[in-house]
């Protein structure tokens, strides 16, 4: 055998001891699927009617899966359980709307944002005790567990002297305790609240003003590794094309009776 015949055998060896670069895309691309997760119980986002998974996450993900040419399999995970499924890689991204924060940001990948996630009140209509953020000062005020919303409302309630908080596993939870009279107040995503007061105007009503704090989007959630890169890089380029060609602008129209211009990018990336 020639040194050169050698050397070429070694390379070759050498080549297939290397393990090939893992690549998320291409393993869904393999399977035919993109296994997602999110919490069904979100109006207008992710909700369950008569049986049937519908809201805006399932249309805008419908849409950016036939970009991808992928199948999607939706499931029903549990908010506390979602990014610790998604380190684990029990699915391949979370489709419920998460709060883009810099403290996320710095553990997670994010896609561009799917909607305006500013934090609001909620009130009964059968109390006008609460009119104005600032009124929450010692009242009850419901909120989801674990959610960017959450410690929102707690730093404005410590602002204004403390309020009694309460946390959630859902939002339904806490409406029905508010629409009971167990609250004052539920605290909660504006585009959450608007559709809330849009299909329930007899039992609920939003604070005037109804937001506080900075603006937030809402986002969804990958891994942040190099094996996901081209994932993330396809679910923002579907973003994209579907802002460009007004499928965004309709699907918003569709569940939140407006539009709201959102950026093609990740805000604080």
């Amino acid at each position: 055998m020639t040194f050169v015949t050698t050397l070429k055998a070694a390379l070759l060896g050498l080549a297939l001891a290397t393990p090939a670069m893992a690549d998320q895309l291409a393993d869904m691309k393999a399977a035919g699927k993109i296994v997602t997760a999110t919490d069904m119980h979100y109006a207008p986002f992710d909700m369950i009617v008569d049986g049937v998974y519908q809201g805006m996450t399932k249309d805008l993900f419908d849409e950016v899966s036939k970009e991808i040419g992928l199948e999607p399999v939706y499931q029903d995970i549990p908010w506390t359980a979602e990014l610790p499924g998604l380190e684990v890689k029990k699915f391949d991204i979370i489709i419920a709307p998460v709060t883009i924060t810099p403290e996320r940001l710095d553990r997670y990948a994010f896609s561009y944002p799917i909607a305006d996630a500013t934090v609001a009140l909620v009130r009964s209509t059968r109390s006008d005790a609460i009119q104005k953020p600032e009124d929450i000062k010692g009242k009850r005020i419901g909120v989801q567990q674990g959610t960017a919303q959450f410690r929102a409302l707690s730093a404005f309630a410590e602002g204004l002297g403390g309020a009694t908080i309460k946390e959630y596993g859902t939002t339904d939870e806490a409406y029905a305790d508010l629409a009971a009279g167990r609250l004052d107040a539920v605290a909660g995503s504006l585009p959450n609240l608007t559709y809330l007061v849009k299909e329930r105007g007899e039992t609920f009503a939003l604070l005037e003003p109804a937001t506080f704090g900075e603006p937030k989007y809402f986002a969804w959630v990958m891994r942040k590794d190099a094996d996901s890169a081209s994932f993330v890089e396809a679910v923002n380029g579907a973003l994209t094309k579907m802002t460009e060609d007004g499928r965004v602008k309709a699907i918003q129209e569709k569940w939140l009776g407006r539009y709201t211009e959102l950026p093609l990018s990740v805000p604080g990336k």
